[in-house]
């Protein structure tokens, strides 16, 4: 389950701003810089370039500030028990993030859907210390309709799954924007009728090559990761909806409940229905 603290876009901040919170905080920070930074890695301070990422876990140290003019991020404070946050590759190390705009995109997106439906609230204990500078439309949160929950949950994924393929995009091949464009197709839609054959053509290559360098590139088979992506998604129905283990199924790209149920087994432990009583 994920949980939205505060969220924000476009922040801007004047050439002297400081961000220092040395005991952290109880949940995750993730900041992707617009301008050049400074951070503070291992006690040594260094200048990192626009469209820097870094992921802060609970009670890390947190340093970062303006490279000797404004300052500008994106950014969000938040929990969450999902593996995608919890088994992040690298945590309090800037990284950088291709596609900004594509990333700016999704914090606009989770900054309005984390506004619907809740009342701003004025200052409290767990503010941000940066709020006298405060960003573009953030939103300080109220829990919100489970729909809004389930839209929330999914944003995060596809951010974080796009961070994570540039954490681990290095040298990078022929073929890489094609894949990841597929990924994120996947990742949005995995109720889709999706095969390997259609994917091939996509790509304008064979099967046997897209599997390939598929698994090459994610560490997983594609139809093993549609599997995940619908397995994922079914998890989200089953915590924010009231919608019936069959309907789910279907929303998932299931034809078959009694299949869908095997491979929700297979992969959490619990049968949907169990999964559902545990995260009620």
């Amino acid at each position: 389950m994920n949980r939205i603290s505060y969220v924000g876009y476009d922040a801007a901040h004047p050439v002297d701003f400081r961000y220092d919170i040395p005991e952290g905080f109880h949940n995750y920070l993730l900041v992707l810089t617009t301008t050049p930074a400074l951070f503070r890695v291992s006690g040594v301070t260094s200048e990192y370039p626009a469209h820097t990422a870094i992921l802060y876990p609970p009670y890390h140290a947190i340093w970062y500030g303006a490279a000797g003019k404004q300052y500008g991020n994106h950014w969000i404070r938040f929990s969450s028990d999902e593996s995608f946050v919890t088994k992040f590759p690298q945590y309090a190390v800037p990284f950088s993030v291709s596609d900004p705009e594509y990333c700016r995109s999704l914090f606009q997106l989770l900054t309005w859907e984390a506004s619907q439906m809740v009342t701003p609230l004025r200052g409290s204990a767990d503010s941000d210390t940066d709020s006298p500078v405060r960003k573009k439309n953030p939103s300080w949160l109220h829990p919100v309709s489970s729909e809004t929950n389930l839209i929330i949950s999914q944003l995060l994924r596809i951010l974080f799954y796009k961070l994570h393929d540039d954490l681990m995009n290095t040298e990078g091949s022929f073929h890489d924007h094609e894949l990841l464009a597929l990924r994120r197709k996947i990742s949005a839609a995995p109720q889709l009728p999706w095969n390997t054959s259609d994917m091939a053509k996509e790509l304008h290559i064979s099967v046997g090559h897209l599997q390939l360098i598929y698994k090459q590139k994610f560490g997983i088979s594609c139809m093993d990761d549609v599997i995940s992506f619908r397995l994922f998604r079914a998890r989200d129905l089953l915590t924010y909806t009231t919608h019936s283990v069959a309907e789910i199924a279907a929303q998932c790209g299931y034809n078959n409940t009694e299949h869908f149920c095997r491979q929700f087994r297979k992969n959490t432990g619990l049968t949907p229905g169990q999964y559902r009583k545990r995260s009620s």
